[in-house]
């Protein structure tokens, strides 16, 4: 098979699993608001979603070991595309026309870079240096982004997403050089740039943390939309990644891209009316609970189940307890 049909392929089920987390998380939410840390740690759903979001972070870095930067990160976006059935499945509700509108726009804009971006699998990987000037720049972009100032939601997410794309980019390194080169696993540079992805992968946590804040909407289609641009950037200017079809592919990337984008936004300013609304379907959201803290929303979940007078306007700044590299925001 095809090494970037094999990446389309995990990076599909990734995004399916993603999305199938967010919705049982969104769902135990529901029937159980307030619940502490040690209740979930009993209860099978709770476990059962985890494994989804672990599995999911699997898939996504084997998807990095056979395909290109341009053709894994912007399949991140089918997370929300695949939520959209699977709640409106399990809120017994029917998917409403701006949701079709925004899932039939998602997946021209994929389809149209999927045929320009395909490419073998991946054989460059980032020098130390590379990573490190990466690094670096990524770095102080985010400070510029997250200084104080007008807008801080859509600037908080924009750096997060960029923060994500920069984790993913610097786990393909991670992953190619460990795997096909001998004693890479245990080289000082991949040890070195396995920390640059905690790094990176923890501040995109943080940032969409604050940015969701004051509101969910833009800001999560800022962090999906961000996270693609970076990682495709480096692929394209780093790693020997190439748009197929010269000018005519680069003008259809680009438009597939506004597509994407547009659907991307209105499936994230989406809020469905359930066909049955009961107390608990209209507060629940998708929430991390401590033993000390207030609950918080899961992004794409809340998406699915909040109208916009239910958002929460303090999320908390503890994250729920499992995430993916690339998903530090659910792709």
């Amino acid at each position: 098979m095809n090494a970037a049909l094999v990446a389309v392929v995990l990076s599909l089920f990734s995004a399916v699993a993603y999305a199938a987390a967010a919705v049982a998380q969104e769902r135990l939410a529901s029937r159980h608001p307030g619940s502490g840390l040690a209740r979930l740690l009993g209860n099978g759903a709770w476990w059962c979603s985890v494994g989804l979001n672990a599995g999911a972070a699997l898939l996504h870095v084997v998807a990095l070991k056979y395909g290109p930067l341009t053709v894994v990160q912007p399949l991140g976006a089918l997370t929300l595309v695949a939520a959209v059935p699977m709640g409106a499945r399990v809120a017994g509700r029917r998917v409403s026309a701006a949701e079709w509108r925004g899932t039939a726009l998602t997946l021209a804009g994929l389809a149209a870079i999927l045929v320009t971006a395909s490419g073998s699998a991946p054989e460059d990987v980032l020098s130390g240096p590379e990573a490190v000037a990466v690094a670096g720049a990524t770095a102080a972009l985010i400070g510029l982004l997250a200084r104080r100032g007008a807008r801080p939601g859509l600037r908080h997410a924009t750096a997060s997403g960029f923060a994500s794309g920069v984790a993913s980019a610097l786990t393909q390194t991670v992953t190619v050089a460990a795997t096909d080169r001998s004693g890479a696993l245990a080289s000082m540079q991949v040890v070195g740039v396995a920390l640059l992805v905690a790094a990176f992968a923890t501040g995109g946590l943080l940032l969409s943390q604050t940015a969701y804040r004051g509101g969910l909407g833009a800001p999560l289609a800022m962090v999906t939309l961000a996270n693609p641009v970076a990682a495709a950037a480096i692929g394209l200017a780093l790693l020997g990644e190439r748009l197929q079809g010269g000018l005519a592919g680069l003008l259809l990337a680009l438009a597939g891209a506004g597509l994407a984008g547009r659907g991307v936004v209105l499936l994230s300013h989406a809020a469905p009316q359930p066909a049955s609304v009961t107390e608990s379907a209209a507060e629940s959201v998708t929430k991390s609970v401590t033993e000390s803290v207030t609950d918080e929303e899961h992004p794409v979940a809340a998406v699915l189940a909040l109208s916009p007078e239910t958002a929460s306007a303090e999320p908390a700044l503890l994250p729920w307890p499992t995430t993916g590299p690339e998903h530090l925001t659910p792709l």
